[in-house]
């Protein structure tokens, strides 16, 4: 296979329905029900209220990404943001930190697929799951981004319909025991007892199943006029993800009122065999596994896309990550990388490996609504005006929003977040021979 980092491009084939599908699969909607057992505990059963806050916060800095994705329609999200308006040294701590999230999050998708099967089947290591995952994942994203795309469409069908089993048999569980003005109530928004530390500390954790609307940012040299659908695809995003997650959230707060479960972490499996019996708990746990799969297969290929632009500024090595395949046109040798840090999960268990992805993927929200009022504070020097609303007002709220979000986060995360952008700092230091000098860019026309 011959692979240059020169002559082959990144190809343009998604348009805004592709963007939302790949967008909504990286979220994982059905990612609501894995996590619901934890919120509803966290907040004391008012879960939907949780969604709710985390949707309104996250729509801030969604409105930041589609000002930045419209200004700068190239590859790299958050790093090539903060890059291009503040600076390239801080742009580069951006993207040394937002890596936390895209290197190590499919780790964390197929360490927990891989953990669904193994409980199924446990007379197979869990090292063969793992791998199978990496293996499909990784062929199907250097294929191209259009196999990868076609495969979302299928995955994501599966995953949809089951999620709307799931509320259709909330529901009929519900009317058979309240009637139908049992659908009606604000106790999924309430809860019992719950204050307003519980719903922002749910929120908190609510918050992290929105992590991936920025993705789509990452296939802008390979969306058609991504100046017009990328802003689109993150907003429609945010808000599909986040309907989808109230929704859900409301109707399984109605069968299970309150947050009090044998086991928070598996309550909506539970709650799916109670509603639909046997067998669509198994359906329900089958679905789980794919939706780690689809999710997986777009964090992969979100990940390769940021070390790609990183390599192809030379901030990472330029024969490695800024390579693509002259037959693919993939940056194959990205892709791998990520599989090859996916084999951590070999190693590893859920809990210490979803303690610090977080950290990065707040640290760059916050400055891409940074990045925003810099953009605005420059064109307005330059005789340019955009609105003091979207490009002013809504990036300060989103900075207030996410920062308190960080300051949730476990200590831990906090601890091992802090380690890995001191590691960052001392690459800089060499890279920039003391920060005396920028970190290598190329230069890259805007897409039109």
């Amino acid at each position: 296979m011959s692979i240059t980092s020169t002559t082959p491009t990144l190809t343009r084939t998604l348009k805004l329905p592709s963007l939302v599908l790949f967008g909504l699969a990286y979220l994982t909607p059905l990612i609501v029900l894995g996590i619901f057992g934890v919120i509803a505990s966290e907040t004391g059963g008012a879960s939907a209220s949780a969604y709710l806050v985390a949707l309104i916060a996250m729509l801030f800095t969604a409105n930041s990404y589609g000002r930045m994705a419209r200004a700068f329609p190239v590859a790299g999200s958050a790093y090539t943001y903060v890059r291009r308006t503040i600076d390239g040294r801080v742009g580069f701590l951006v993207g040394w930190a937002i890596m936390l999230d895209y290197l190590f999050l499919p780790m964390v998708i197929w360490l927990i697929g891989g953990s669904y099967l193994q409980a199924q089947f446990p007379g197979v290591p869990m090292p063969v799951w793992i791998l199978g995952f990496i293996l499909i994942t990784s062929v199907l994203n250097i294929v191209g981004i259009k196999v990868a795309d076609r495969t979302n469409l299928v995955l994501m069908t599966f995953q949809i319909l089951v999620i709307a089993f799931f509320v259709a048999l909330s529901i009929g569980s519900v009317v058979s025991t309240d009637g139908a003005g049992g659908l009606v109530s604000a106790s999924p928004f309430v809860g019992i007892d719950a204050g307003f530390a519980g719903i922002a500390g749910g929120a908190a954790i609510a918050a992290y199943s929105f992590l991936g609307f920025d993705a789509v940012t990452t296939l802008t040299e390979e969306t058609v006029e991504p100046r017009r659908n990328v802003p689109r695809a993150i907003m429609l995003v945010a808000l599909i993800g986040g309907g989808i997650f109230v929704v859900v959230a409301y109707v399984t707060q109605l069968v299970h009122p309150g947050g009090v479960f044998e086991n928070s972490d598996t309550a909506a499996f539970e709650i799916a065999t109670r509603i639909g019996g046997n067998v669509f708990g198994a359906v329900f746990l089958a679905a789980l596994v794919i939706a780690q799969f689809t999710s997986g297969l777009a964090a992969q290929a979100s990940g390769s896309r940021l070390l790609y632009a990183m390599g192809r500024d030379g901030v990472l090595p330029k024969r490695i990550f800024g390579a693509l395949s002259g037959r693919f046109h993939t940056p194959v040798l990205s892709i791998l990388a990520i599989a090859v840090v996916g084999l951590i999960a070999i190693f590893m268990d859920v809990a210490t490996s979803t303690s610090f992805i977080n950290f990065g993927a707040f640290v760059a929200f916050i400055m891409v609504n940074v990045s925003v009022v810099v953009y605005w504070a420059k064109e307005r020097r330059d005789g340019r005006r955009h609105s003091a609303l979207l490009y002013l007002a809504a990036p300060i709220i989103g900075v207030v929003v996410i920062a308190y979000l960080l300051t949730q986060l476990d200590i831990h995360a906090i601890t091992l977040g802090s380690i890995w952008i001191a590691l960052g700092v001392i690459v800089l230091a060499i890279t920039t021979r003391g920060f005396r000098a920028q970190p290598p860019e190329l230069a890259v026309d805007d897409a039109e």
